[in-house]
């Protein structure tokens, strides 16, 4: 059982910048694909970013591309998402998922992970 938690999120303007952390407890970490999802009001859930288990391979959905950097830190059991030149769309909530996989490439489908945190709000103003 892994146990996830998200923080970092907050209010920003358009062009600025966040770093959201998603800390893991419970289990080796080290040995986990995490990905970024995140939901709008009224949307469905999307996928944004996702590592693999060493780091050594990402993945992003194309709006995100140039502006969100997903990293780990494996010592820290957390993994990062740094988002800047934030855009109004980019407001959502926004979650982090894992799953025990040393697959070269983690999905990008909500149904392949086994974890989820609790969320974080992102709110980017005009």
């Amino acid at each position: 059982q892994v146990q996830l938690v998200e923080s970092g999120g907050g209010l920003v303007q358009a062009g600025g910048s966040l770093r959201l952390s998603c800390a893991a407890s419970g289990r080796t970490f080290s040995s986990y694909a995490v990905g970024w999802f995140r939901q709008a009001p009224g949307k469905e859930r999307e996928f944004v970013a996702a590592i693999s288990w060493n780091g050594g391979n990402t993945l992003y959905t194309d709006s995100v591309k140039g502006r969100l950097t997903i990293s780990r830190d494996n010592a820290k059991n957390t993994v990062y998402l740094q988002m800047n030149s934030l855009k109004p769309e980019d407001t959502a909530v926004y979650y982090c998922a894992a799953r025990n996989s040393f697959n070269r490439f983690p999905a990008q489908t909500t149904s392949w992970y086994d974890y989820w945190g609790q969320g974080t709000q992102v709110t980017v103003s005009s």
